[in-house]
């Protein structure tokens, strides 16, 4: 079995949707953009490249019509250069760089770009909802269908995870990304695109389109304080789950540049970080948000590995409290986890989320000279995945 590397990474901003700088952007273009910087930066011909593959919660509309193949011709690969959309809901961008670092593996391919997408603004308020639930599992798993929302409260309250402690999670997301975007510790990550911005004018109402630069991830936000998120109101009535201590709604994508390593020695690249080993894992439909504290055991029980001999780790806030009960279950220490904050600062923009953080993993594991990261997250239906890099 071959050894594939990730040699380069590129994400957009991740802007709010709706309101934010990519409201109005088709997910070809946010994934056209960073496949091609990811493959400058790799600098890799493009002929080269077998496959794109890349990951998407909810792939219809402008997220639909196989996004990744649309992707690879938006960034000007070759008609050669096929794409493939995959979607396991929010491992989605996860999902498609295992599974390119898979193919490596095996020897099926050499050079793979893989990624994930998501234009919430542009699709989630139009999606298709003609038969969207089966008769059946209406009837007798009707929780596979409940929406993120529900679950986190269900987890908050079948564990006992208070609000106060939800709400210091949040804040301390807040404070980290606000940290490591004031010590520019995403600028090697972000590829700023212009691009045109639907805007609405307060008093009239009128909406227009504009251009504009998209530079920045503009959820951070630096003031927020324990008593100001405090404050917030509870999503659901008598629930805990605010603003404050969940992940945002944001568009972008996320790509980067998967190839062997004895390809990456001849191109004399210096990898980002190796690709080990990966384990998914199901868990009850209600309580999604654990699906990590299933997938990590299993991950390291293959690799032969504790907790204690992973460096850093990206688990996916989705919500504070499925974070905190994963952290404590798992018994990862806070100071290795989500170091320069998550979702809940950045937003989640559910198939890209997962590639921007193993590109984040790499860069900041890099950084810190360290060895192992591990990348984690939960899934919408009761699942979670887990992924294992290491650096040398």
């Amino acid at each position: 079995m071959r050894s594939p590397v990730l040699v380069s990474t590129a994400r957009t901003p991740m802007t709010r949707s709706w309101t934010g700088g990519l409201n109005a952007t088709h997910a070809a273009t946010m994934a056209g953009s960073v496949v091609a910087a990811a493959v400058e930066r790799a600098g890799v011909d493009p002929a080269e490249i077998y496959d794109v593959v890349l990951g998407c919660a909810n792939p219809e509309g402008a997220n639909g019509g196989n996004i990744a193949r649309q992707a690879a011709l938006r960034a000007g690969l070759p008609v050669s250069v096929p794409g493939l959309t995959v979607s396991r809901f929010c491992s989605s961008g996860l999902q498609a760089i295992t599974l390119a670092a898979q193919r490596v593996m095996t020897g099926e391919c050499d050079v793979v770009v893989a990624g994930g997408v998501e234009s919430i603004s542009c699709v989630q308020e139009q999606m298709n909802q003609h038969m969207v639930q089966d008769p059946w599992l209406a009837a007798h798993r009707p929780d596979v269908y409940l929406p993120m929302l529900r679950t986190a409260e269900i987890v908050a309250e079948r564990y006992g995870i208070a609000r106060d402690v939800q709400d210091a999670y949040g804040v301390a997301s807040q404070q980290r990304a606000a940290a490591a975007r004031a010590a520019g510790r995403f600028a090697a990550e972000i590829v700023p695109l212009t691009t045109v911005s639907a805007v609405t004018d307060k008093l009239s109402g009128e909406t227009t389109l504009r251009e504009v630069d998209v530079t920045e991830d503009d959820g951070i936000r630096p003031d927020t304080t324990l008593d100001g998120v405090g404050r917030l109101r509870p999503a659901l009535p008598g629930g805990t789950v605010t603003a404050g201590n969940a992940s945002g709604f944001t568009d972008g994508a996320s790509a980067c540049v998967v190839m062997s390593e004895e390809r990456a020695e001849r191109l004399g690249l210096a990898p980002l970080g190796r690709f080990v080993a990966t384990a998914v894992a199901g868990c009850e439909p209600d309580e999604m948000g654990i699906g990590p504290a299933l997938a990590v055991p299993l991950l390291l029980e293959g690799a032969k590995l504790t907790v204690d001999d992973v460096d850093l780790w990206e688990l996916n806030e989705a919500f504070a409290c499925q974070v905190l009960y994963c952290r404590d279950v798992l018994g990862i220490p806070d100071d290795r986890l989500n170091v320069d904050g998550g979702a809940i600062a950045l937003g989640h923009p559910y198939g890209m989320s997962g590639a921007r953080m193993v590109g984040h993993a790499l860069l900041e594991g890099r950084r810190r000279g360290i060895r192992r990261v591990v990348t984690t997250m939960c899934v919408g239906g009761g699942q979670g995945v887990a992924a294992l890099f290491e650096l040398d």
